[in-house]
């Protein structure tokens, strides 16, 4: 530490951190540990939101609205137009409907007054504040998100379908009932409460979904484990398979069998029965001995490690490689830098809801400021990691409309429980990211974009998309809120090749796994070949074929066109021979990890 003052100190920019020097050294140690603990304190209160982002957000929306007299004068004008609105609403006139996705009151009983004119109060209220919170003049666009978000948040705490009183459904139910949904919601919250503070399971109905016993039960052996992955091989399910095989790397924020839940959604699963040898990783829940573990890790010790293994296994095959998520950023990484160094071992590169672009990643860009970061490496630095608790809550925000209130609605005024099934069980099943890790990605990707614009280095060196000379197939979903589907479509700008894109219905989880047969799906697809020009998101979606069903056959055609035919033996589980024995059955020790 002393050293490190020193340094700066010779650079002219004072202590690290701002900190008061001490000739012993010992003083900004402890001070730094005082601001730890302090702000891992404020983000148990805050849910890992930094106060001062929202604060500072704040003062800047509101000092440039009291420069503008014109806008505020815009604003008021504004507000007398609502409130007429309002006024003829209350004879019976629809001023102002939901907007798409908006679901709080569906139900036909808040067509009928007072409810009808609570409705559109609220909704009034609300278009005028996002105008208020909208386009200020000199508010920097980020102070502008957060201002804009924390608004809809406050407001949708207080909408009318989540006060009992002023809820027409809730109402019923009471009556109806005589109060029995009020004591089932109680009961509710006593669970809930207890698997807060941590005694009782994770949630109802979730021992009902084990991995290895009701998911992730597809066969297979782990034929490789290091300190970061266990690498499963399937089993394959035709006595002929295709010479490629498929390696996934799914996002180490999620449990990988996501790709494996029932037998009858499992997209691993899946892809045997078409006649592909199956490779995937599965990552380790780290705890606080994995705090330094860089994210260029999860590259080397990761993807690579496990490419390195399928080679053995499979001979001298390509691979086609599919990422997920943030595994899906890895891949990318990975190929860009295999491309640059010559490494053609790869076949093609399927990302599902994976971002290469970063300038426009949606709503979770309000969770990656300067200052956001720099609070939660506070947080991480006090236990070595990012709790899953804090992850999910940050994406239940994203959608709070949908994953906080309308549950509570349902869970504790009307009594209601969801059916259990294997997708919920799996979003409990939370995992950590490593402290290091977990700050190197937020600022490399959501705060300085590198990636995109070629400043990523992997062992030193800078690694572009363009480079990537393979195949795309790249999946969004039109919902998705942690990977918007416009920032996905960015792909087309960063490389030049055939780039066959999927938009299909449904969110980040749910649009991925939709298997054939699942109802209300669809998607659209189209290829653009390389050399083509590009067109826009809405250009592409208004030109691009639509398909009714699961867009899972088109993928595995898509793989098989880029295939040998499938007329070869099946690789033996794992090459004990060249060090990759199998060691025990999937789904292996690390999915277990908790």
């Amino acid at each position: 530490m002393k050293h490190a003052l020193i340094e700066a100190e010779a650079r002219g920019g004072g202590p690290p951190g701002g900190r008061i020097a001490d000739p012993a050294g010992e003083g900004p140690v402890l001070l730094a540990g005082l601001d730890q603990r302090f702000h891992a304190l404020e983000g148990r209160l805050t849910g890992g939101v930094a106060p001062m982002a929202v604060w500072m957000a704040m003062f800047d929306w509101s000092f440039h609205l009291l420069n503008a007299p014109g806008r505020r004068i815009g604003l008021a004008m504004d507000a007398a137009r609502q409130l007429g609105k309002l006024g003829a609403a209350a004879f019976g006139s629809e001023e102002i409907a939901p907007t798409q996705g908006d679901h709080r009151f569906t139900s036909p009983a808040w067509r009928d007054l007072p409810f009808s004119l609570v409705k559109q109060a609220f909704l009034l209220c609300e278009q005028w504040a996002d105008r208020a919170t909208s386009g200020v003049p000199g508010v920097t666009p980020a102070n502008e998100r957060i201002v804009n978000f924390t608004a809809r948040q406050w407001l949708d705490m207080f909408s009318p379908s989540n006060l009992p009183w002023l809820n027409p459904e809730v109402i019923q139910a009471t009556w109806n009932e005589q109060g029995q949904n009020l004591g089932r919601g109680a009961r509710n919250y006593l669970n809930d409460l207890a698997h807060l503070i941590g005694s009782s399971p994770a949630s109802a109905g979730g021992e009902a979904f084990v991995p290895g016993k009701q998911v992730a039960i597809t066969p297979g052996k782990v034929v490789f484990r290091n300190d970061l992955i266990e690498l499963i091989q399937y089993a394959p399910a035709s006595d002929r398979v295709r010479a490629e095989p498929v390696l996934i790397a799914p996002a180490w924020i999620m449990k990988y069998y996501i790709l494996d839940l029932s037998p009858h959604n499992s997209l691993i699963r899946y892809l045997t029965e078409q006649g592909h040898t199956v490779f995937c990783i599965s990552w380790r829940n780290p705890g606080a001995e994995m705090r330094d573990t860089p994210f260029d890790a999860y590259r080397s010790d990761g993807f690579m490690a496990a490419l390195d293994a399928v080679g053995a296994i499979c001979g001298d095959a390509r691979v086609h490689a599919c990422g997920y998520c943030l595994g899906g950023t890895l891949l990318a990484i990975a190929a860009a830098a295999m491309a640059r160094d010559g490494d053609e071992r790869l076949a093609s590169v399927t990302l599902f809801a994976a971002q290469t672009d970063f300038t426009e990643a949606g709503e979770l860009q309000l969770f990656t400021t300067e200052a956001q970061i720099a609070f939660l490496d506070d947080i991480m630095a006090t236990r070595g990691f990012l709790d899953g608790r804090q992850m999910g809550g940050a994406f239940q925000l994203l959608q709070s409309r949908d994953l906080i209130w309308s549950r509570l609605l349902k869970s504790y005024w009307l009594g209601e429980t969801d059916a259990p099934n294997d997708l919920m069980a799996w979003n409990e099943d939370a995992t950590r990211m490593p402290a290091r890790m977990h700050t190197e990605y937020l600022r490399a990707m959501f705060l300085h974009d590198d990636l995109s614009e070629g400043r990523y280095l992997v062992e030193g060196r800078p690694v572009v998309i363009e480079d990537i000379r393979v195949p795309f197939f790249v999946v969004g979903t039109e919902t998705d809120h942690v990977a918007p589907w416009r920032s996905v479509f960015k792909i087309h700008l960063l490389n030049p090749g055939e780039v066959t894109f999927v938009l299909t219905s449904g969110g980040h989880n749910a649009g991925i796994v939709s298997e054939p047969g699942h109802a209300h799906r669809q998607f659209r697809m189209a290829t653009r070949m390389a050399g083509e020009a590009y067109a826009s998101p809405d250009a592409w979606s208004e030109q691009a074929p639509a398909y009714e069903g699961s867009w899972w056959p088109a993928w595995t055609a898509w793989l098989a066109e880029r295939s040998s035919p499938q007329d070869r033996a099946p690789p033996s589980m794992g090459a004990p021979g060249h060090g990759f024995p199998p060691l025990e059955d999937a789904p292996g020790r690390y999915v277990l990890e908790r």
